[in-house]
């Protein structure tokens, strides 16, 4: 894993806000807010994977969809919310307060999709819903960041994130294992997961209103302000990395089918194969994340996608070993791992506390439609030549832009560093 940082300490730290330390003898890293999050993202993602886990198959086998008509479906569904990000950050970051706002309206209009999945019977429709579940995503998932960085001090920063989406993810792998109960034990299936997903997103929404207070007015900020109120010269190299990295980050989709093409995994097996990717996410996201507060969020970062790439070496081999399956899984969650929320705790370093929601939604849509175009890509290259050439393709353009980002990555230094220095 690459951490080296050889520029850091010859160059002067780039951040957008004094560097706060705790008090001696409180070391408390993660704050209530962040569990409060933590918390309502698990139970939101056990609602929202629940119908991830049935959906393709109602839409198919239950109402008849082609799959040319569910491919534009999943389209919608994965890259709609990229879009809505930059509403919901700049309404979040309009003064007042209004991250939790924001982040309420976009929980709760999520929640209210799940029972009109029941009434809709249509493409068109299915697809409206779907559109609007999605920008319920988008509106909310900036101002949730936002909260979480705005709650954290600069020094533990990449340890709230890594525990948040530690518990998030956990959400994500109780999600599918909830929906195949209800399913055996039920006569109308789908309806019944509809429902009770619908519940559980409620219940997501109650425990956001109760328990994760407002933000505070924003504090004063040391750091010289452009003329648009955003520092955008702040926002270009992480936007760059992120957009970069992603132009070369295949799909999980397509990961799971190279494997099991590749390294012959039995199709029994292949619904279980992001439960393995979710699990080394689940043990490794808060881990990482404190390395990233010792060593430097953007060290950690690259070095997720070093693990990237060793998945994309291990499917290119002719290897038929039965532990290589586990070993491809592990890599391909330590990369979510090293990467997901410490990219935010990366980009925060460089946002005002006035501006975060803002400028963390800027570089999540970078990446969001470098990752889309990454797999239209992949999905032309695979249809043409065959996917271990397209996936040949991915690792040398993972290679190019490990390189670049090297070189264009924000020179700042770990919090714990700058305080003593």
């Amino acid at each position: 894993m690459y951490v080296a940082d050889s520029r850091a300490s010859n160059s002067a730290p780039v951040s957008a806000e004094p560097a706060v330390r705790p008090p001696a003898g409180r070391r408390r890293a993660v704050g209530s807010t962040v569990f409060a999050l933590g918390t309502v993202s698990l139970i939101t993602d056990v609602s929202s994977e629940m119908v991830t886990a049935v959906l393709p198959l109602y839409l198919v086998a239950g109402l008849g969809l082609s799959p040319l008509g569910f491919g534009l479906l999943d389209g919608v569904y994965n890259g709609f919310s990229a879009l809505v990000r930059l509403v919901g950050g700049r309404f979040a970051d309009s003064g007042g307060g209004r991250h939790k706002t924001v982040a309420v309206i976009g929980y709760g209009l999520s929640a209210l999709c799940k029972p009109l999945l029941l009434l809709a019977g249509t493409l068109p429709l299915i697809g409206a819903v779907l559109a609007a579940d999605r920008t319920g995503k988008g509106l909310r998932t900036a101002p949730r960041d936002a909260l979480i960085s705005l709650s954290s001090t600069p020094e533990t920063r990449g340890r709230a994130f890594g525990v948040h989406r530690a518990m998030d993810t956990a959400g994500a792998l109780l999600g599918p294992l909830v929906a195949f109960v209800i399913l055996r034990r039920t006569v109308d299936g789908y309806d019944a997961v509809f429902t009770v997903s619908f519940c559980v997103a409620l219940l997501g929404v109650v425990v956001l209103l109760l328990f994760v207070p407002r933000t505070r007015g924003p504090a004063p900020d040391p750091a010289p302000r452009s003329p648009e109120g955003l520092h955008w010269r702040m926002l270009v190299r992480p936007t760059a990395c992120a957009t970069l990295l992603g132009l070369a980050t295949v799909s999980d989709a397509f990961v799971y089918l190279v494997l099991q093409r590749q390294l012959g995994v039995p199709e029994r097996w292949f619904a279980l194969l992001p439960l393995g990717t979710a699990a080394a996410f689940l043990l490794l996201a808060a881990p990482l994340g404190r390395l990233s507060d010792r060593v430097g969020a953007w060290p950690v970062f690259v070095g997720g996608h070093v693990a990237l790439l060793g998945v994309y070496a291990l499917l290119l081999t002719h290897a038929h070993s039965p532990a290589l399956p586990c070993v491809v899984l592990l890599l391909h969650g330590t990369f979510y791992a090293a990467t997901d929320g410490v990219l935010m705790a990366a980009a925060s370093a460089g946002i005002p506390r006035d501006r975060r929601g803002s400028g963390l939604a800027v570089v999540q849509t970078g990446q969001a439609a470098a990752r889309f175009g990454c797999s239209l890509g992949f999905g032309a290259a695979w249809t043409a030549w065959g996917d271990r050439t397209a996936l040949s393709a991915a690792a040398v353009l993972l290679v190019v832009c490990v390189a670049a980002v090297c070189a264009l990555r924000p020179t700042t230094r770990p919090a714990s560093t700058k305080a003593n220095a």
